[in-house]
């Protein structure tokens, strides 16, 4: 037994539930692909978390589970069934809006997941303890009529051939309570699968005397994609009494088991416990004849082929019927339906359409339109891996009350009588059938025309017009998957629910006056709420005027761009105007910010200009950096004031090198004459580091930098008005009072000539002795 694992490590925001789907990956903060191997015998998943949600109200959908600080999951192959299956970490469920303009920084949440699955080394191998052997079933293509044993349960005139599996031993013989496990590989979609037990007979002769007897049975189970039993099945028959027939069977790998019941007790005692049964089992796969499906092969069949949108992203396409001259994404049905019904008249005739989805196509969504001039006369089933029917399918629409609204892959956006739409969400990579079901064929020919349409799209409905369609990987980076970012009005998984409506209506005078009351209430919360958050930004006048005052030109231009550029952000955030993309206003009102933030600093140094644009320089890309990815972190205000201290330290280096570089010259000159101390030399320039401040405004900076700081720590989203307006006026005032502290010491343009060296050229000038 061998064991694969993959482990998940994130950090992420508030987190509801974990979602394990044997389908495309749904968008939430984690999307973990696991490809489960044909072999395997059991997946562990074991989930750690300090999220800790003990129950969620109207939680209904499938696998779904509450996120807890432990989870520990373990499904065996007889639970779940080979293939890919992904892992997804949502923080909301429901209508819930999927994206937030105003900065909501909560509390942030660890997430850490192993999933390791166990699988036999050996393919023939299976169970828990990869104990069980699994004999395949070879198939050969055969001619119907030639099978003795299946002769009688075949009568299709129309089939034109069938794929006979037997397994390599021609003969079991086992006793009671032992079980064979069979394999059946079905690769094409089939209309008919028969498994039998042929020769079955007992070990001995006086067995074999009481082989008619009533209450001896053979039995067998058969499952797509996972291991059978008892208790758990898709199919079962009594393979004494006559053959299993699974009708439209799904491809993949079908197993079997098969295990006879009753022989001790039709034997009797001890000497029926030593009774064995052998028997051959045997299986055909019936095929219909090219171009014909359904029921005796009576109904039209058609194979889509895949055609790509001219400019669209990877794998979105749609489907045409092949060699039909289809020249449009819309291909009409009646042509199609003539062909199926053979001109006989019946009310329930059957169109088929078969297309697959290449793998990694499982981000996409399946999309099927129906139109027509007159009134629409079919249903639509939907079935992964084979044809549908009334009995088996995965999706389906009929009219607008017999529908798959219980599924949450099932979205359904304009039902009329003459046009019928809906998705089928993260459809499953893979081949998948389509059956249009025609309930009155009497008339057809004089009906209008009907058309239909099959796509393979990015996000749903366009983003109902309320958000921009995104394309990103899930953490595997095999599949591709769209997601919609919606406006700020528009919340759900295609933006068409209303989060913010300015709409209403009332049936009474009353409640029209009541509703203008708390319409004023929640337009003048909203109103004073965006003066604050766009007006408080004139506090960077202060800055940015004593910058001009100073002639600091890049400090003015710096601090007046910041201010501008945050105004306009949040105009564009409470809905007022947005002159730009909303990303784009983002960016550059945290990243100027960040820079005023450290330029602030970097100009309280007297270093040269040249120094300054170096560290203005490497500045400009770590805040750029900082403000394109997750400029919202709390963390970020850490590391900004962290660049500028660094810039202000750098800046008081390169000033101590320079003059330490002059005093020592000067000392080595006038060491012997002078009487100074090191002692008094560093007393100096403390002294002089100390004039060089405007203290009382450096300290006015501190608290109102400490000020904005707070206001930052308790944001939260009932409050962000107010503390983000705060936050504006208190940190550009704080970058005022810095700018105020420091002492004006810009020297005047022409300096009096120094009287020490003019003395000294006065001395060297008079002539030496001798």
């Amino acid at each position: 037994m061998m064991e694969l694992a993959l482990v998940i490590i994130s950090t992420l925001f508030p987190a509801s539930v974990i979602l394990i789907l044997p389908s495309g990956p749904m968008i939430g903060v984690i999307s973990e692909v696991v490809d489960i191997p044909p072999g395997f015998s059991a997946v562990s998943i074991a989930l750690n978390s300090d999220v800790d949600i003990v129950r969620i109200n109207g939680l209904d959908v499938e696998q779904c589970f509450p996120m807890q600080k432990n989870i520990t999951m373990k499904f065996t192959n007889k639970q779940i069934f080979p293939g890919a299956w992904y892992i997804g970490l949502f923080n909301g469920i429901g209508a819930t809006r999927t994206q937030s303009k105003m900065i909501n920084r909560g509390r942030e949440y660890s997430f850490s997941a192993n999933v390791s699955v166990d699988a036999c080394i050996n393919s023939m191998m299976t169970g828990e303890f990869c104990n069980n052997t699994v004999y395949p079933l070879s198939c050969t293509t055969y001619e119907v009529y030639k099978s003795n044993a299946l002769k009688d349960t075949v009568m299709r005139p129309l089939m034109e051939n069938a794929i006979t599996c037997k397994s390599n031993l021609d003969t079991f013989c086992v006793e009671e309570g032992v079980i064979n496990t069979y394999s059946l590989d079905i690769t094409n979609v089939a209309e008919e699968l028969t498994i039998n037990a042929v020769n079955i007979r007992f070990n001995n002769t006086t067995s074999n005397n009481a082989s008619s007897a009533n209450d001896f049975k053979l039995m067998c189970f058969a499952r797509h994609g996972a291991m059978p039993s008892e208790s758990l099945h898709d199919y079962s028959s009594d393979l004494t009494k006559g053959p299993l027939i699974i009708r439209s069977p799904l491809i993949g790998r079908l197993y079997i088991i098969v295990s006879p019941f009753n022989l001790t007790k039709e034997f009797g005692g001890t000497r029926g416990s030593d009774v064995k049964v052998c028997y051959s089992l045997e299986s055909q796969v019936l095929q219909c004849p090219l171009g014909k499906a359904g029921p005796n092969c009576t109904m039209g069949s058609y194979t889509l082929q895949t055609v790509l949108t001219r400019g669209s992203r990877p794998f979105e396409s749609y489907y045409l019927p092949i060699g039909e001259g289809a020249s449009s994404a819309n291909f009409p049905l009646e042509p199609l339906l003539n062909n199926s019904s053979n001109g006989v008249q019946t009310d329930d005739i059957w169109t088929y359409f078969t297309l697959d989805l290449p793998r990694g196509a499982a981000g996409r969504n399946i999309h099927i339109r129906l139109s027509s001039d007159v009134k629409i006369s079919y249903e639509v089933y939907a079935r992964f891996g084979g044809l549908p029917s009334l009995d088996s399918w995965d999706y389906y629409y009929a009219n607008k009350t017999r529908k798959s609204d219980q599924s949450m892959f099932f979205m359904l956006y304009h039902s009329s009588d003459d046009n019928v739409d809906f998705y089928i969400i993260y459809a499953r990579e893979g081949t998948w059938g389509f059956g249009l079901r025609h309930l009155n064929t009497s008339g057809y020919s004089s009906k209008g025309q009907t058309a239909m349409s099959l796509s393979l799209e990015g996000c749903p409905k366009g983003c109902s017009s309320h958000g921009d369609c995104r394309y990103s990987f899930d953490a595997s980076g095999l599949t591709s998957y769209s997601f919609c970012s919606c406006d700020r009005n528009h919340g759900g998984y295609d933006c068409s629910i209303e989060i913010v409506s300015h709409k209403g209506y009332a049936p009474s005078h009353y409640l029209v006056f009541r509703s203008l009351i708390e319409l004023w209430k929640v337009c003048a919360g909203h109103i004073v709420q965006s003066i604050f958050l766009i007006a408080s930004n004139a506090a960077a006048i202060l800055p940015a005027y004593w910058a001009l005052r100073q002639k600091a030109f890049a400090e003015w231009i710096l601090f007046t761009s910041s201010g501008t550029a945050s105004a306009i952000y949040h105009a564009c955030d409470v809905g007022t105007w947005c002159v730009l993309s909303y990303n784009v206003l983002q960016f550059m009102d945290f990243w100027l910010s960040f820079m005023a933030v450290i330029s602030t600093l970097v100009y309280l140094t007297t270093i040269s200009e040249v120094h300054k644009r170096a560290i203005h320089t490497a500045v400009f890309i770590l805040t750029a950096l900082l403000a394109a990815t997750k400029a919202t972190r709390s963390s970020n205000i850490v590391l900004v004031i962290v660049f500028g201290v660094v810039g202000l330290l750098i800046g008081w280096l390169i000033e101590m090198s320079s003059k330490y570089s002059s005093l020592s010259i000067g000392f080595s000159l006038n060491f012997l004459q002078s009487s100074q101390t090191i002692k008094q030399r560093l007393r100096e320039l403390v002294k002089k580091t100390l004039r060089r401040f405007r203290w009382g405004f450096a300290l006015a900076g501190f608290v109102t930098l400490v000020m904005a700081a707070s206001s930052w720590v308790l944001e939260n989203s009932q409050t962000y008005w107010f503390w983000h307006s705060f936050w504006h006026a208190t940190i550009y005032t704080s970058s005022f009072f810095f700018l105020c502290s420091k002492v004006d010491t810009v020297r005047p343009e022409n300096p009096p000539p120094s009287t020490d060296n003019y003395a000294l050229t006065r001395q060297d000038s008079f002539p030496r002795n001798g």
